[in-house]
Protein backbone atom coordinates (compact mmCIF):
# COMPACT_ATOMS: atom_id res chain seq x y z
CA UNK A 1 0.00 0.00 0.00
CA UNK A 2 1.64 3.34 -0.60
CA UNK A 3 2.78 4.82 1.95
CA UNK A 4 1.82 8.56 1.45
CA UNK A 5 -1.35 9.20 3.11
CA UNK A 6 -3.82 10.88 1.05
CA UNK A 7 -3.88 15.30 2.63
CA UNK A 8 -7.76 14.86 3.14
CA UNK A 9 -7.28 12.34 5.68
CA UNK A 10 -8.26 12.90 8.99
CA UNK A 11 -6.83 10.54 11.14
CA UNK A 12 -9.69 10.88 13.71
CA UNK A 13 -12.75 9.42 11.35
CA UNK A 14 -10.39 6.49 11.51
CA UNK A 15 -10.15 6.18 15.12
CA UNK A 16 -13.95 6.98 15.68
CA UNK A 17 -14.66 3.88 13.43
CA UNK A 18 -12.04 2.32 15.44
CA UNK A 19 -13.94 2.59 18.19
CA UNK A 20 -16.58 1.36 16.49
CA UNK A 21 -15.33 -1.71 15.44
CA UNK A 22 -14.64 -2.37 19.41
CA UNK A 23 -17.72 -1.55 20.20
CA UNK A 24 -19.42 -4.23 17.80
CA UNK A 25 -17.72 -7.44 19.29
CA UNK A 26 -17.69 -6.67 22.98
CA UNK A 27 -21.08 -6.26 22.74
CA UNK A 28 -21.54 -9.06 21.00
CA UNK A 29 -23.36 -7.56 18.28
CA UNK A 30 -21.40 -8.30 15.57
CA UNK A 31 -17.16 -8.71 14.25
CA UNK A 32 -14.88 -6.21 15.04
CA UNK A 33 -15.78 -3.60 12.47
CA UNK A 34 -16.56 -0.21 12.28
CA UNK A 35 -17.20 2.43 9.56
CA UNK A 36 -18.18 6.26 9.38
CA UNK A 37 -18.90 8.11 6.68
CA UNK A 38 -18.30 11.77 6.30
CA UNK A 39 -19.31 14.69 3.69
CA UNK A 40 -17.65 18.04 4.40
CA UNK A 41 -15.88 17.02 7.12
CA UNK A 42 -18.86 15.93 9.14
CA UNK A 43 -20.02 12.01 9.66
CA UNK A 44 -23.62 11.95 8.45
CA UNK A 45 -23.72 8.24 9.14
CA UNK A 46 -21.73 5.49 11.28
CA UNK A 47 -22.42 1.99 12.07
CA UNK A 48 -20.30 -1.25 13.15
CA UNK A 49 -20.71 -4.90 11.92
CA UNK A 50 -24.16 -6.29 13.42
CA UNK A 51 -24.52 -9.93 11.78
CA UNK A 52 -25.11 -11.27 14.85
CA UNK A 53 -27.51 -8.43 16.22
CA UNK A 54 -29.49 -8.33 12.84
CA UNK A 55 -29.47 -12.05 12.50
CA UNK A 56 -28.17 -10.69 8.88
CA UNK A 57 -24.96 -12.03 7.03
CA UNK A 58 -25.35 -8.41 5.26
CA UNK A 59 -25.10 -6.05 8.49
CA UNK A 60 -21.68 -5.22 7.84
CA UNK A 61 -20.43 -2.27 8.93
CA UNK A 62 -19.94 -0.60 6.01
CA UNK A 63 -23.87 -1.34 4.79
CA UNK A 64 -24.88 0.06 8.14
CA UNK A 65 -22.78 3.21 7.97
CA UNK A 66 -24.02 3.90 4.17
CA UNK A 67 -27.81 3.02 4.92
CA UNK A 68 -27.85 5.78 8.05
CA UNK A 69 -25.63 8.49 6.15
CA UNK A 70 -28.24 7.78 2.83
CA UNK A 71 -31.18 8.22 5.32
CA UNK A 72 -29.49 11.12 7.21
CA UNK A 73 -29.16 13.05 3.92
CA UNK A 74 -32.32 11.90 2.51
CA UNK A 75 -30.47 10.51 -0.72
CA UNK A 76 -29.16 7.17 -2.17
CA UNK A 77 -25.95 8.99 -3.67
CA UNK A 78 -23.29 9.66 -1.51
CA UNK A 79 -20.99 10.91 -4.43
CA UNK A 80 -19.71 14.05 -2.14
CA UNK A 81 -18.53 11.37 1.32
CA UNK A 82 -15.70 9.70 1.90
CA UNK A 83 -15.91 6.62 3.58
CA UNK A 84 -13.36 5.65 6.98
CA UNK A 85 -13.47 1.84 7.35
CA UNK A 86 -11.48 -1.19 9.53
CA UNK A 87 -11.15 -2.91 6.80
CA UNK A 88 -11.11 -3.30 3.36
CA UNK A 89 -14.75 -3.73 2.01
CA UNK A 90 -15.86 -7.58 0.72
CA UNK A 91 -17.62 -7.89 -2.29
CA UNK A 92 -20.84 -6.80 -1.24
CA UNK A 93 -19.69 -4.04 0.46
CA UNK A 94 -17.88 -2.93 -2.52
CA UNK A 95 -20.60 -3.10 -4.91
CA UNK A 96 -22.43 -0.66 -1.78
CA UNK A 97 -20.36 1.36 -2.27
CA UNK A 98 -20.37 1.47 -6.23
CA UNK A 99 -23.96 2.12 -6.07
CA UNK A 100 -23.78 4.85 -3.20
CA UNK A 101 -21.21 6.77 -5.74
CA UNK A 102 -19.03 7.21 -2.72
CA UNK A 103 -15.95 9.41 -3.84
CA UNK A 104 -12.90 8.29 -1.64
CA UNK A 105 -12.69 5.07 0.79
CA UNK A 106 -10.21 4.92 3.62
CA UNK A 107 -9.42 1.38 4.69
CA UNK A 108 -6.77 0.60 8.10
CA UNK A 109 -6.65 -2.96 7.23
CA UNK A 110 -5.99 -5.36 3.98
CA UNK A 111 -8.11 -8.37 3.27
CA UNK A 112 -5.01 -9.83 3.89
CA UNK A 113 -4.30 -8.36 7.13
CA UNK A 114 -7.65 -9.86 7.76
CA UNK A 115 -6.97 -13.56 6.47
CA UNK A 116 -4.40 -13.80 9.15
CA UNK A 117 -7.05 -13.78 11.87
CA UNK A 118 -9.60 -15.67 10.24
CA UNK A 119 -11.24 -12.82 8.30
CA UNK A 120 -11.21 -14.16 4.59
CA UNK A 121 -13.39 -13.28 1.66
CA UNK A 122 -10.70 -14.68 -1.24
CA UNK A 123 -13.28 -17.18 -2.18
CA UNK A 124 -15.94 -14.78 -3.30
CA UNK A 125 -13.13 -12.53 -4.93
CA UNK A 126 -12.51 -15.83 -6.89
CA UNK A 127 -15.90 -17.12 -7.46
CA UNK A 128 -16.84 -13.70 -8.97
CA UNK A 129 -14.21 -14.41 -11.30
CA UNK A 130 -16.01 -17.11 -12.58
CA UNK A 131 -18.98 -17.55 -15.39
CA UNK A 132 -21.96 -17.46 -13.53
CA UNK A 133 -22.34 -21.52 -14.38
CA UNK A 134 -18.85 -22.12 -13.02
CA UNK A 135 -19.15 -21.43 -9.62
CA UNK A 136 -20.24 -23.23 -6.27
CA UNK A 137 -23.36 -22.29 -5.43
CA UNK A 138 -25.89 -22.92 -9.06
CA UNK A 139 -26.81 -19.52 -10.71
CA UNK A 140 -29.01 -20.22 -13.57
CA UNK A 141 -30.04 -18.00 -15.94
CA UNK A 142 -34.32 -18.67 -16.31
CA UNK A 143 -35.35 -16.36 -19.20
CA UNK A 144 -38.92 -14.86 -18.64
CA UNK A 145 -40.85 -12.30 -21.20
CA UNK A 146 -42.63 -11.13 -18.75
CA UNK A 147 -40.26 -10.48 -16.05
CA UNK A 148 -38.03 -8.44 -19.04
CA UNK A 149 -41.36 -6.85 -19.75
CA UNK A 150 -42.03 -4.87 -16.26
CA UNK A 151 -38.17 -4.03 -16.86
CA UNK A 152 -39.34 -2.37 -20.17
CA UNK A 153 -42.15 -1.07 -18.73
CA UNK A 154 -40.66 0.62 -16.27
CA UNK A 155 -37.78 2.14 -18.16
CA UNK A 156 -40.79 4.11 -20.78
CA UNK A 157 -42.09 6.01 -18.03
CA UNK A 158 -38.93 8.06 -17.46
CA UNK A 159 -39.65 7.63 -13.31
CA UNK A 160 -37.15 9.37 -11.21
CA UNK A 161 -36.81 6.27 -9.47
CA UNK A 162 -35.43 4.99 -12.72
CA UNK A 163 -30.82 4.94 -12.71
CA UNK A 164 -30.93 7.03 -9.98
CA UNK A 165 -27.34 7.07 -10.16
CA UNK A 166 -26.83 8.32 -13.31
CA UNK A 167 -25.23 11.94 -13.41
CA UNK A 168 -27.79 14.31 -14.78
Amino acid sequence: MNEKIDPDYNPNFMLKAIELSEIAYKSGKGLPIGCVIVRNGEIIGEGHNEIFERVNPTSHGEMVAIERACRNINSLQLSECQMYTTLEPCPMCLGAIYWAKINKVYFANTNADASKVGFDDTFIFDELRKNANERKINFLYVPDKSAMTILEEWKSKDLASAQPWNDK
